[in-house]
């Protein structure tokens, strides 16, 4: 009896040190797959955030353009014509509306040329803040043209090229991204871009 006592006894230990194992082992695994799992996560959040912030200016930008390209040209000359306050009145309240932060943005009255650019650094707002441009006289050849640039500067045709007269309306708003000190887990570095941009461009009706 004393035996098969000891016996037994062996294997419980025995068992015990295996279970043991078994719990460091899985310890270690989630040490490990931790870093990856927190990057994965926020990663999605961030990334979705960001592409869900990029449609919505993309979709005001466009709105704002048209809103501006339909307005009279007849007060072009003016520190404020109606149809650039339209344009920036449509932004901010589309801001406000979606409970994105207006960075206490004002319109600008202070244009160069035909390009009123607004920026708003206020309280709560995203370090780099909301940068709104709107260009009434934004010009670009009938073909051969590029893609709008962000600061909405006009394309000069080419020699005999025709130019297209529009309106080109540029929201940047800053974004604070998640990501690179999730990445920095992992000691990697990343270099993502300050803010979100989106550039709409409609061709003057007047």
């Amino acid at each position: 009896m004393s035996r098969a006592f000891h016996f037994v006894g062996c294997l419980r230990v025995l068992k015990g040190l295996t279970q043991g194992a078994d719990g460091g082992a899985q310890l270690v695994e989630f040490a490990v797959s931790l870093p990856l799992l927190v990057i994965f996560v926020v990663g999605i959040f961030d990334f979705s955030g960001a592409f869900t912030l990029k449609q919505k200016l993309t979709n005001i930008a466009r709105d704002a353009a048209r809103t501006a390209a339909a307005g009279p040209a007849s007060d072009l000359s003016s520190s404020q014509p109606v149809s650039v306050s339209d344009a920036f009145q449509l932004i901010h309240n589309y801001l406000i509306a979606n409970q994105l932060n207006d960075c206490g943005i004002t319109q600008s009255t202070s244009p160069s040329g035909l390009t009123w650019t607004s920026t708003g650094t206020g309280s709560g707002c995203p370090s780099g803040g909301l940068t709104i441009i709107i260009n009434r006289g934004y010009y670009f050849p009938i073909t051969g043209a590029s893609l709008p640039s962000v600061t909405c500067t006009s394309q000069a045709p080419g020699n005999g090229q025709t130019a297209l007269v529009g309106t080109c309306v540029s929201i940047q708003y800053a974004y604070a991204w998640r990501f690179g000190r999730a990445a920095s887990l992992l000691g990697q570095s990343t270099t993502l871009p300050s803010s979100i941009s989106a550039v709409g461009v409609v061709l003057n009706e007047n």
